[in-house]
């Protein structure tokens, strides 16, 4: 048989696989059909039962390519010749090795005295679900919930490996079930990703029970048992949650302003005048609602706030008439020390505080940024990698650390994340500290056009919400415009007069913040970060590590003679 043919048995295994991988993409935005994301593993996983390692990393390698060409399509509306598919396609490759690892894991954990021989070549159902179930349920348990830890320690390398890439983690699929994402506070969106999984291969396994036995009663039930108890447990401690929260009775009154402006027209100075007069005659519209607070989005400025003098004197001129502070997102440039030509200055995205005075109070520069859109990685010693992105040659330096900006005289302190910077959640526990009454995402969401890719974004966002118990307010130049509060509810997600959330506008937000003297409980999560995240890793590398010590160990000891 020649190479490049795909074995007649394992066909059916890869289009299961590739179905699994559209069903996990259909439980996010915009589709969210949350249930899916509870199915679609286990299947996964049963689409590689039996098989070699080299095979079962390829199935899964096949479910995540079809799950991440899905849902990360909205890739193709950046308006870039070449990079669009190329990028949809790279990243998607790259991705795809998380779930194939996830499966080859899996599997290599699966007691293997319990698993018969050739199953890979039987492909019959019945065959497989006796092999699934030969060994004792107590075992069957373990490795489920061994599943889940393998995906928790992989999605936690995801999130920081080459910088990271923590977008639409598996729990963020429940971002609308918020009795189930309460646990968060604890465990970070880790806790709900880990309970699918678990669940998820139970599941599987409950499949098998019925296809071995399927006259008998209850059978399934008995591998479901023990993740349905406890998922009923945390979703009754989380309507509790939820019931028991009361928003403060303190408020403050915020202007979002969002000018959707198409990422062609950020690109083309020719058009820098008349966007910007477009954007402040739009929030003079806001500002006459009488808020405390006016909001910008990142990249609304077309030029740099502190270094144009039109510029910076039309946003005090703003905020000294509408007696409004305004946080405003906008590049920035600074001389190194010691430097003295063009070369010699950093570039920053950049977050600013102007103060009703017409004061510039604080600056937070961006410190996580996007990989082949903000910097290039190696650009310096290998020059072509700059075809290989839309920023070219340029880049912005990253920022050190949080910048409380501390609004005085509304005796409010507002946390600013830029972009996709509202995606790491071990990064934006650092912004919260038991005096901060609110984050505040600026985001530039107008690459990808009118796609799925601001309703996902808006999905984990919802999480730092609920794993640091504070409300989030998001401003967006097109779309999702609109604020969370500290239990995962999403306010104002429409404007008034219509449910187009790319449209121009603004919306007017009364936001519940602390009390004068009043300090916030900071959640576990908050305050020990990943705990439960880092547990999960640790004890898969530990598993292994003895894995293959045990078959180091087997592979030296003689065979004994024969009697």
């Amino acid at each position: 048989m020649p190479r490049f043919c795909i074995a007649p048995e394992l066909r059916l295994r890869y289009a299961l696989a590739a179905i699994a991988g559209v069903f996990l993409a259909l439980a996010f935005p915009r589709v969210s059909v949350a249930g899916l994301a509870w199915v679609a593993p286990g299947l996964l996983l049963f689409a590689a039962v039996g098989l070699r390692p080299g095979s079962a990393f390829r199935v899964g390698y096949v479910g995540g390519f079809a799950y991440y060409l899905c849902t990360l399509n909205w890739l193709l509306y950046i308006p870039v010749k070449f990079f669009p598919i190329l990028g949809w396609i790279a990243l998607s490759a790259y991705l795809s090795l998380y779930p194939a690892l996830w499966v080859w894991i899996c599997w290599k954990f699966f007691p293997k005295h319990d698993l018969q021989p050739g199953a890979g070549n039987r492909p019959e159902l019945r065959f497989l679900a006796t092999t699934l179930l030969a060994g004792a349920r107590w075992k069957r348990t373990l490795w489920a919930i061994q599943c889940g830890a393998v995906w928790v320690a992989l999605e936690m390398t995801l999130g920081r490996f080459l910088s990271g890439f923590p977008w639409d983690f598996l729990g963020v699929s429940q971002y609308k079930m918020l009795p189930i994402i309460q646990v968060s506070a604890f465990t970070g969106v880790y806790g709900v990703s880990f309970l699918i999984i678990w669940f998820s291969a139970a599941l599987m396994l409950a499949g098998a029970a019925l296809v071995r036995t399927p006259n008998a009663r209850g059978v399934w039930i008995k591998e479901l048992a023990l993740p349905m108890l406890t998922l009923a447990i945390l979703t009754s401690w989380g309507i509790s949650q939820l019931r028991s929260y009361t928003p403060s009775a303190e408020r403050t009154k915020v202007a979002l302003i969002q000018p959707s402006i198409p990422q062609t027209l950020i690109w083309d100075q020719n058009g820098d005048s008349n966007r910007f007069i477009q954007l402040v005659a739009l929030s003079e519209k806001a500002l006459a609602e009488k808020p405390d607070i006016m909001i910008w989005p990142e990249a609304s400025v077309p030029n740099m706030l502190r270094h144009h003098e039109e510029t910076g004197a039309a946003i005090v001129r703003l905020a000294k008439e509408h007696n409004v502070w305004a946080i405003v997102g906008s590049d920035d440039a600074e001389l190194r020390p010691g430097g003295s030509t063009m070369r010699d200055v950093d570039y920053f995205n950049s977050a600013f505080a102007i103060s009703p005075e017409g004061r510039l109070t604080h600056i937070y520069k961006k410190r996580q940024l996007v990989i082949f859109g903000e910097y290039i990685p190696f650009v310096k010693t290998l020059p072509f990698m700059k075809y290989l992105s839309p920023a070219g040659e340029t880049g912005f330096t990253p920022g050190s650390a949080p910048v409380p900006f501390n609004l005085e005289s509304l005796d409010v302190i507002a946390s600013v994340l830029i972009c996709f910077e509202d995606t790491f959640p071990h990064l934006v526990r650092e912004y919260v500290e038991a005096n901060t009454d609110i984050l505040v995402n600026l985001t530039n969401n107008g690459w990808f056009g009118e796609s799925a890719a601001q309703w996902q974004h808006a999905a984990t966002a919802v999480f730092r919400a609920v794993e640091n118990r504070i409300p989030l307010v998001r401003c967006a130049n097109n779309g999702l415009t609109c604020w969370v509060d500290p239990v995962g509810g999403i306010h104002e997600l429409y404007f008034p007069d219509s449910k187009d959330i790319y449209k121009v506008g603004y919306k007017i937000a009364e936001v519940p913040v602390l009390g004068r003297g009043e300090s916030r409980e900071l959640t576990f999560y908050t305050r020990r970060g990943d705990v439960f995240g880092w547990t999960c890793f640790f004890l898969v590398v530990l598993n292994l590590a003895a894995h293959y010590i045990r078959r180091g160990l087997k592979r030296k000891v003689p065979d004994s003679p024969a009697a």
